[in-house]
């Protein structure tokens, strides 16, 4: 059987679970929710890497969508309760492919029944506005892990992407760490400083995860994962889902889209628009310094090295599609996973491996953290600290 039908084949019994996509920002700012003019029931290439022919085409089994909002957003708890709210309008609109997923036991049966798992991630711990009460009142809405930070600071903890200010964790964001482990939320590890992510090894009792980050051994960019760190992951149970983005993936893309970036800055824009002006500048730029191209092998090369350090048990994927400008040749939207598993085939990768890659290990870690968290309600109640009570 040649390698893509082999990959395929194993996409049917074991899918991929997701770690991150960004598909309701994307509907947020193409069409403001409106999922008339953007119905992913149909294939929508021209405007979004994921709608509902292509998440299937790709063998997708469970996608945690994230309910992101941008670090600047003047009202974060609002607008990640509209991130949520279009979560649950996907739900309600095709359910015959999308089952709402909360646990581990959910993400199975979803899978049985032949639908998509649709569980949701908050990026940035700056989405609880530094209370521990809204922590918990999005998880009873449905989230099921937060990133601590996204591309800034939060007041608790440092961001891969800003000058270091707590030098990691800070007290409150330890508690923020052990709150997420009594309620069952999965810490996420992606876009925080290295220092934050070992402080959040040291204060955890859950296994973590990586939603969404590569290898900085293979590419030095601060969105990666060290290696002394993946080193941590088999002690913790936690799982480095891999991701696709050029930029984190591919040095030349690293040293070129630092100059896209700044090319989007002079002008007035910020480096992460993705609006038509931006990407009008974005081409213009490309035309007179081509872009480098990753490629799926760019990305076997970072699970290569992850599975050295880390181990098969702690790996996934996550693509990070509809938050990404570009994507790498062969991994250009959603329906592109069959080709990163037959390149992994071809590199004596065996059926078992890519089945903990793609599904058992997800599954696993989250109810690891559901476990971790009955057993921590039956000893410790709510905790009501303030970032003021803690950190002054």
């Amino acid at each position: 059987m040649a390698p893509l039908d082999e990959a395929r084949a194993l996409l049917r019994e074991f899918p991929v679970v997701d770690g991150h996509n960004d598909l309701p920002w994307a509907l947020r700012k193409k069409a403001r929710y409106d999922l008339d003019t953007l119905d992913i029931a149909a294939h929508q290439n021209a405007d979004l890497h994921t709608d509902l022919p292509r998440l299937r085409e790709g063998g997708v089994g469970a996608q945690y969508w994230s309910v992101y909002v941008p670090c600047e957003e003047s009202e974060p708890v609002a607008a990640t309760l509209e991130q949520i709210d279009c979560v649950r309008q996907l739900l309600a609109r095709y359910p015959a492919d999308l089952a709402p997923a909360l646990t581990a036991a959910d993400m199975e049966a979803a899978r049985a029944d032949g639908r998509i798992a649709s569980l949701m991630g908050a990026e940035g711990g700056h989405s609880i506005a530094n209370s521990l009460g809204t922590l918990r009142g999005l998880y009873d809405l449905g989230v099921r892990y937060m990133t601590l930070t996204h591309n800034s600071n939060v007041d608790w903890a440092d961001s891969a992407t800003d000058e270091p200010k707590a030098g990691g964790l800070t007290a409150f964001g330890r508690e923020v760490v052990r709150e997420m482990n009594r309620i069952g939320m999965l810490v996420d590890l992606s876009h925080v400083a290295a220092t934050t992510m070992r402080d959040a090894l040291d204060a955890t009792s859950a296994p973590v995860i990586f939603s969404h980050s590569s290898s900085r051994a293979v590419c030095d960019h601060p969105r990666n994962i060290p290696d002394d760190v993946l080193e941590r992951l088999p002690a913790n149970g936690g799982v480095a889902m891999a991701t696709f983005v050029p930029k984190f993936v591919l040095q030349a893309a690293v040293d070129w889209t630092a100059a896209a970036d700044d090319n989007l800055r002079a002008h007035g824009f910020h480096h992460l628009d993705t609006s038509a002006e931006a990407m009008k500048l974005h081409r213009e730029f490309e035309e007179r310094t081509p872009r480098p191209v990753a490629t799926v092998s760019t990305v076997a090369d970072h699970l290569d090295h992850m599975r050295e350090v880390a181990g098969i048990d702690h790996l996934g994927i996550g693509g990070d599609y509809d938050g990404t400008a570009f994507t790498p040749d062969g991994l250009d939207d959603v329906s592109g996973y069959p080709n990163l598993l037959a390149e992994l085939l071809q590199r004596g990768w065996s059926k078992a491996d890519l089945a903990k890659l793609t599904w058992q290990n997800a599954v696993r870690v989250l109810g690891a953290a559901e476990d971790v968290a009955r057993d921590l309600q039956a000893t410790r109640a709510a905790s009501n600290a303030t970032i003021g009570s803690l950190d002054g």
